[in-house]
C-alpha cells in the first residue's frame, strides 16, 4: 500500500472515530428550528421517514459497515441526529441508533402513536375532527399506529391513517418536537 494511501486511510478513520464517537445520547433540543445545520445545510436534529421498503441500518456510514439492522416497511419515521456525506445517523422509536444512505430517506412527515405505550392493553389515542379535546372523536388509534402528518401547531398534529384525516395531541406521537409548528 502506497504511503499516500495509508495516510489517506488513516485520515478517514480518524474522521469517522470522531463522528462515532460523538455522544448523540443528548435528547433533542425541543424545536428542530433552533437546531444546528449539518453538511446538508438541514437543521439537525430532525424528522424523515423511510422511502423505500427494505432499509438496512448500518453500524457505520458506509456500506462497507455491517447491517444491523432491516426495516421493512416504508413511512417508518427516524429521527436524524448526525450527518457524514451521503450517510445520516439516525434514531428510531425505540431508541436504536445506526446509519441510511440518505437515498433511502425522504422529507415526508410520519409518526408512531403512543410508542411507549405498545403492549398495554386497551390503551387508545383518539384522531379528532378538529384540533382540541372537545372535538368530535374519528377514530381510535392504537400505540405504534404510523399516522401521515401533514401539519402541526405546536400542540396538535393534523394526521392520515389509512385514509382516515384528522387531529392528533402532539405530544400522544413520536415524530415530532414538542411544540414544533409547520405546515
Amino acid at each position: 500500500m502506497k504511503a499516500t494511501s495509508v495516510a489517506k486511510s488513516l485520515a478517514v478513520g480518524l474522521a469517522l472515530f470522531s463522528l462515532l464517537a460523538a455522544d448523540m445520547t443528548a435528547s433533542p433540543p425541543a424545536f428542530a428550528q433552533s437546531a444546528a445545520k449539518g453538511a446538508s445545510g438541514l437543521p439537525l436534529p430532525r424528522f424523515v421517514s423511510l422511502k423505500a421498503r427494505r432499509v438496512n441500518l448500518r453500524i457505520g456510514p458506509s456500506r462497507d459497515y455491517a447491517i444491523e439492522w432491516l426495516y421493512t416497511r416504508s413511512g417508518i419515521p427516524m429521527e436524524i441526529i448526525q450527518e457524514y456525506d451521503h450517510w445520516r445517523r439516525v434514531r428510531d422509536t425505540d431508541g436504536t441508533v445506526g446509519w441510511i444512505h440518505k437515498s433511502l430517506l425522504t422529507g415526508d412527515r410520519t409518526a408512531v402513536v403512543a410508542p411507549w405505550k405498545r403492549g398495554e392493553q386497551n390503551v387508545y389515542v383518539i384522531l379528532r375532527e378538529n384540533p382540541q379535546l372537545s372535538a368530535d372523536m374519528i377514530a381510535k388509534m392504537e400505540p405504534g399506529v404510523v399516522v401521515k402528518i401533514a401539519e402541526c401547531n405546536g400542540k396538535w398534529c393534523r394526521g392520515e391513517v389509512q385514509g382516515t384525516k384528522g387531529w392528533v395531541a402532539q405530544d400522544e406521537i413520536w415524530g415530532v418536537y414538542p411544540g414544533e409548528a409547520f405546515k
